[in-house]
């Protein structure tokens, strides 16, 4: 039995295989309908969410499987103190495969350690959103052709986006590729991360101001200031609208750059810039229902051919 807490649970070789299936499963649909007939999907989020949560049923839907859980932590058994563990040994009685949220760091984890059910971690606190970071990895490698040789910019909330700190880890093994980390001050990368780029000699620079870079980006990762991270609403408000990409902003970019973004947005991408070919975050949705169908497969065990 296998779980998902981080993307560095897969090998390259993995991932390349996931993402081979997940394409298929873009393409052959209906191949696909009836796979997990009988096999049942539990979401436990203890943290609100709309796209990662509709999206783990939707692909475990697709698949033919059902969909069991609860979407926050008020409506289980946790508002009456009920630990991670004994819910999810209850969960493993009724579900053949978990997708758990949390607000706190490796919460999935211990969860993964009692389970006799694969877990899938689908977020914990500021630490990791792997199942994103798929994402993020099979939009890029769809659009791009490849995972290698670009210039990534990731612009916002560098300090507690679990997005973005998944996506820096997966990409330092793929070669070629270099990092610009657009924040202010208060919200910039946290050191453990810049001191591993420094220790596997991966290029970056830290940047505050956007437009002095869009011209050289391959890819631009926006994220949002992230309210529910803040300890008060006066530093929210602050910096909530620090980046906000525009047309104006996007006259500076490549013809080829691609915009992408975990979602939700708030203002940080003008509505203005989706009707840009060069906006990618919708597409980015669907590619999550693809790869999270693709890791449903992987980890239940189901074979299928390509």
């Amino acid at each position: 039995m296998r779980h998902l807490m981080s993307p560095l649970d897969f090998t390259v070789e993995e991932l390349d295989n996931l993402f081979d299936l997940a394409n298929d499963i873009e393409n052959n649909m209906s191949k696909y309908a009836h796979v997990c007939d009988g096999k049942k999907l539990a979401t436990c989020f203890y943290e609100p969410s709309t796209r990662t949560r509709l999206s783990f049923e939707s692909a475990m839907l697709s698949l033919g499987g059902s969909v069991i859980g609860f979407s926050d932590a008020g409506s289980s058994s946790a508002s009456k103190g009920e630990s991670v563990s004994d819910t999810i040994r209850v969960i493993s009685c009724f579900a053949d495969i978990c997708a758990m949220r949390h607000p706190k760091e490796g919460a999935p984890m211990v969860a993964a350690s009692k389970s006799s059910i694969p877990v899938i971690n689908a977020g914990d606190g500021g630490h990791q959103h792997p199942t994103q970071t798929l994402t993020d990895l099979l939009t890029i490698r769809s659009l791009k052709g490849n995972l290698r040789d670009f210039t990534i910019g990731l612009c916002g909330d560098l300090k507690f986006g679990r997005t973005v700190h998944s996506l820096i880890h997966a990409l330092i093994r793929y070669p070629g590729i270099r990092f610009i980390f657009i924040s202010p001050e208060e919200l910039k990368v946290p050191d453990y991360i810049t001191d591993m780029l420094k220790e596997k000699h991966i290029p970056y620079e830290e940047v505050i101001r956007l437009e002095e870079i869009m011209p050289r980006l391959d890819f631009l990762y926006m994220t949002r200031v992230q309210r529910e991270r803040f300890f008060n609403e006066e530093d929210y408000v602050r910096l909530k609208d620090f980046y906000i990409l525009n047309k104006e902003k996007m006259k500076l970019a490549k013809q080829d750059m691609l915009i992408l973004h975990p979602l939700p947005r708030v203002n940080e991408i003008s509505v203005e810039v989706d009707d840009d070919p060069r906006a990618a975050y919708f597409k980015q949705v669907q590619y999550g229902v693809y790869v999270r169908m693709a890791l449903i497969l992987t980890l239940l065990g189901i074979k299928t051919k390509i």
